[in-house]
């Protein structure tokens, strides 16, 4: 029976009102075999100040909407400083705040919601927003437009496909499209890329190297430098900070391992990296979002003997000074062929999953086109102005 009591949208602070916020998806997805639930303690860190770095240059305001005192929607608004001192041409820019973390059960709810984070925006002198973005432009961007018909990867949003024409409805228009692309790891590269890869086999100025975990923290930073040059000029670009990369480093290093994440040396000095990671979704997806009472045994035991059917590219990168070159894709093919070949042997693995990658990034469509990749999930941002 629907629920007629009158709609309220609140602000919330609390930890109580803070679990209410991250259980609603739990109630709205039940039945939707392709939402993977987060883990509870993961999810409430997100959104708590202290427990999640992104907040040392950003704010944000919580919402809940309720109907006789049932939570139905939910949204975030939320300002990141950094975001606004970023060029306009690159998305962000001054004025410009956002809204993310959106789930609502019907069209009502999340219209309200959506006013009432704009609002909030105007409130603090906003006068754009992009959305979704929850809540850093680095976690999860855009809404699921495409490729509803299977689970996400690690790291990868879902969403209900209502949600698109909720949005659209209420004034907002597209600005850019994330694509992921999908390809089966198992047979060799076409003869092309092989061909360009054993090219740079012979070239002595090339070395692909894996990664030294026992170094964790300097080959993060080799790393990072090489992404805050490489993506310096990207749509959507803000710099990570050193509490956020701390943070990454905590979630991460479980599932970091040393095959599957390479870096480039053009004559001895790191000029590009891919990151690759198992899909922990397959095994976080049985658990329900509960680590208790045998979920931290199970996934502590996956840990131990990682398999995986999909491996993810969330990050890759190659130094401007090289991005117009034929050394940046020889550099890419050679990197993402000696994580496949490890993936296969070593994981079990039969599927990559390459992205998010933007729509107008000519480099990496082209390079997703060469290995026989095909998109599989798009994700729409938009923008409105106030």
């Amino acid at each position: 029976m629907a629920n007629t009591a009158p709609l309220s949208i609140r602000p919330i602070d609390s930890k109580a009102d803070r679990k209410k916020f991250i259980a609603l998806p739990f109630r709205l997805y039940k039945d939707d075999p392709n939402w993977v639930p987060p883990l509870k303690g993961e999810a409430l860190g997100l959104i708590t100040p202290e427990k999640n770095g992104w907040f040392s240059h950003a704010k944000a305001q919580l919402f809940l909407a309720e109907r006789g005192g049932e939570v139905v929607g939910r949204i975030s608004a939320h300002i990141d400083t950094l975001a606004l001192t970023m060029p306009p041409a690159q998305g962000f820019g001054p004025g410009c705040g956002q809204f993310g973390l959106f789930d609502a059960e019907d069209e009502n709810a999340a219209r309200a919601l959506i006013n009432t984070a704009e609002d909030w925006l105007r409130g603090q002198g906003m006068n754009r927003v992009l959305g979704p973005i929850s809540m850093s432009i680095w976690e999860e961007p855009g809404l699921l437009i495409e490729g509803f018909d299977h689970p996400p990867t690690i790291m990868m949003g879902h969403a209900k496909p209502i949600y698109r024409a909720w949005i659209e409805s209420a004034g907002y228009l597209p600005v850019k499209q994330l694509k992921t692309y999908r390809l089966d790891i198992t047979t060799p590269f076409p003869p092309i890329v092989q061909r360009i890869i054993q090219s740079g086999e012979r070239n002595p100025r090339i070395t692909i190297r894996m990664v030294d975990k026992t170094k964790f923290e300097e080959e993060a930073a080799i790393i990072l430098a090489i992404l805050n040059d490489a993506w310096s000029d990207n749509w959507g670009f803000v710099p990570l900070t050193p509490p956020e990369i701390a943070d990454v480093g905590v979630k991460l290093k479980p599932i970091v391992f040393n095959e599957l994440i390479r870096i480039a040396e053009l004559d001895g000095q790191p000029v590009a990296f891919m990151i690759t990671l198992p899909d922990l979704n397959e095994t976080l997806k049985p658990l329900g979002g509960n680590l208790f009472p045998f979920g931290w045994a199970k996934l502590l035991l996956w840990l131990r003997r990682p398999k995986a059917r999909t491996m993810r590219v969330p990050l890759m990168g190659v130094v401007k000074e090289l991005q117009a070159s034929r050394m940046a894709s020889q550099l890419a093919f050679m990197m993402i062929e000696y994580i496949r070949r490890d993936a296969v042997a070593h994981y079990g693995s039969t599927e990559g999953e390459i992205g998010w990658v933007l729509d107008d990034n000519q480099g990496m469509n082209a390079i997703a086109d060469a290995i026989n990749s095909h998109v599989n999930k798009i994700y729409q941002v938009y923008e409105k102005h106030l």
